[in-house]
């Protein structure tokens, strides 16, 4: 049986591929205030705004591709059991040719029904106030915005619990409650922490077990492949 292998990705994951990354230290994301396009009551607020600041993450996203980082971890399927989590909204690990990938925040191209939840679509095209279905139910980007519980979060912990390995690329482990899933992680098993700029892993219950690398994801590939051959 091959072994369970759990990739935890974040914004540095795709920002190779052309998608800008977020970072809070200025509040702002794009030249927008987080508060004004990423909350429940920014769209409370100003519906408008939000769906068309999203209408351009939608847009940029379909221009751009997979990476090589990308690609690579769908091969590792050939020989691993491999679960992607992301707290990416992008669908670049799905469009590489990974199958099993977990969206901790939700997913650029799909909406939500604001009258019905559990009513979710694809969506590649902008996005209005005017759009209503055939039922008349209006949508709202699926995404889980600032100050939104997180609903995959035990999902992927209970992943994190299974893990016999885990690799960790492109994200600062300083965004809660993501970065909580390496304390989920058996006490034994091999972490590798993949960022140019990596966070404080102080912090983590397993920080003995994280071995750090520091490099951009595509330059990673290369001792990566020579780390995972170990555990074929």
């Amino acid at each position: 049986m091959n072994k369970k292998l759990i990739v935890l990705t974040g914004a540095g994951m795709s920002a190779e591929s052309g998608i800008k990354t977020f970072r809070d230290a200025d509040g702002l994301w794009e030249g927008h205030d987080v508060q004004k396009v990423a909350t429940p009551q920014g769209f409370q607020h100003d519906p408008d705004l939000v769906h068309e600041f999203y209408n351009q993450r939608r847009r940029q996203l379909l221009e751009v591709k997979p990476n090589p980082a990308h690609e690579f971890l769908a091969e590792l399927e050939s020989d691993f059991d491999v679960h992607i989590i992301t707290q990416n909204v992008d669908d670049l690990h799905e469009r590489a040719g990974s199958s099993q990938v977990l969206h901790l925040h939700g997913e650029l191209l799909k909406i939500r029904s604001l009258q019905d939840p559990g009513r979710i679509m694809e969506w590649k095209k902008d996005l209005t106030t005017a759009y209503k279905d055939d039922d008349q139910h209006t949508y709202r980007p699926h995404i889980v915005w600032f100050g939104e519980a997180v609903p995959m979060l035990e999902q992927a912990a209970m992943l994190c619990q299974q893990a016999d390995l885990c690799i960790v690329i492109g994200t600062s482990l300083q965004v809660y409650p993501a970065a909580s899933l390496l304390d989920y992680c058996p006490q034994d098993i091999p972490i590798y922490y993949i960022d140019p700029n990596p966070g404080d892993i102080g912090s983590f219950q397993n920080q003995s077990q994280i071995e750090v690398l520091p490099y951009p994801a595509t330059q990673a590939i290369v001792h990566l492949e020579k780390i995972l051959a170990e555990f074929k």
